[in-house]
């Protein structure tokens, strides 16, 4: 073989080690980064080293639970007083209720006046109530009460009367529609439901590799595929902030092989109490992920957000959430959290 046959086969050899080279390195520039292994791994664990999904101590990490149903207000209901010959029981409410709680998007409801405690609730077998009340919300995000829905209310009410032995006193009709208008417009006015959008700015990132830096800042699973959501300080209030990324990304039978370049995190303004301090804590979550993530911090449209933008914006919350207090509709009140749903 000549000198040059041998430098030829050289060069050959050379040039296909630098394929394979690239090819191992745009392998893994491509691949979703990972989450970090757990400590079994590192140590040696006799398992298989494979990443699992992140798990919760559940001392630790608790989901607030469902508060109870908050009694009726005129603030934001409908009420129709309902009179009694006699004190009913808990029982006769109960098996006396419509088997839908609800007059179109509305919710509907019945509340006694506990002869022993002298306090208004909802019915509870065992007890005796000297008066009853029903009621309906006058408007949520699905728009205002309407003469067919307060139509409906009437004749669900009576409905229940007749089967109790009461007798309703209605208000008038075009009055609440009026109120439920008027509430309504004050809502749509005051609605603030905000969303910055985290895109990775070169690698992907697995969902599991996701999970494991929204639980480094305290988020927990949501009740859905896809979702985070980071606790209130009093239990049974509403998420302070969520996240939520490709559900399908998410049930992915190998999700190290899933790419997500983007997750949404949101806060609904009148859900959350202002002491939580939610868009403070919103900017300081956003603002850590993104550095640990590499991710360009967005609106909706893809637009960066510089923190000139964010101060303007937290400077309006604070004037929202001082309407709010004076309209006794304070964020993340029983009645707020009510009207804003």
């Amino acid at each position: 073989m000549s000198q040059f046959q041998l430098g030829l086969g050289v060069l050959g050899v050379m040039v296909l080690v630098g394929m394979v080279a690239y090819y191992i390195w745009l392998t893994r520039r491509l691949r979703p980064r990972q989450a970090a292994p757990s400590v079994g791994q590192m140590l040696g664990d006799a398992q298989e080293p494979t990443l699992q999904e992140p798990t919760f101590d559940a001392d630790e990490f608790v989901l607030p639970v469902p508060e109870r149903k908050p009694g009726l207000d005129a603030l934001i209901d409908v009420i129709a007083p309902i009179a009694l010959d006699a004190p009913a029981s808990g029982d006769a409410v109960l098996a006396a209720m419509p088997p839908t709680r609800r007059v179109g998007s509305k919710p509907f409801a019945v509340e006694g006046l506990n002869a022993t405690t002298h306090l208004w609730e909802a019915a509870v077998a065992g007890q005796r109530y000297s008066q009853l009340q029903a009621g309906l919300q006058l408007a949520n995000r699905a728009g205002a009460l309407n003469d067919i829905e307060f139509s409906e209310f009437v004749v669900k009410a009576q409905a229940f009367c007749d089967a109790v032995g009461g007798t309703p006193d209605f208000p008038d009709m075009r009055q609440e529609v009026n109120r439920a208008r008027e509430l309504d417009q004050f809502a749509h006015d005051h609605d603030a439901q905000l969303t910055v959008v985290l895109r990775a700015r070169r690698t992907a990132w697995s969902p599991t590799y996701v999970q494991q830096m929204l639980t480094r800042q305290g988020f927990v699973p949501g009740a859905m595929v896809g979702r985070m959501v980071l606790p209130a300080s009093t239990v049974g209030a509403a998420p302070v902030l969520s996240v939520s990324f490709d559900s399908q990304a998410a049930l992915a039978e190998d999700m190290t092989q899933s790419a997500l370049r983007e997750f949404v995190l949101s806060l609904d303004v009148a859900q959350v109490d202002r002491t939580e301090a939610p868009f403070a804590r919103m900017r300081e979550v956003a603002s850590l992920l993104a550095q640990e993530m590499d991710a360009l911090l967005t609106d909706d449209n893809g637009v960066a957000l510089p923190n000139e933008a964010l101060d303007v914006i937290a400077a309006e919350l604070e004037h929202l959430n001082d309407t709010l207090d004076q309209r006794e509709l304070s964020a993340g009140s029983v009645l707020a959290r009510r009207l804003f749903s």
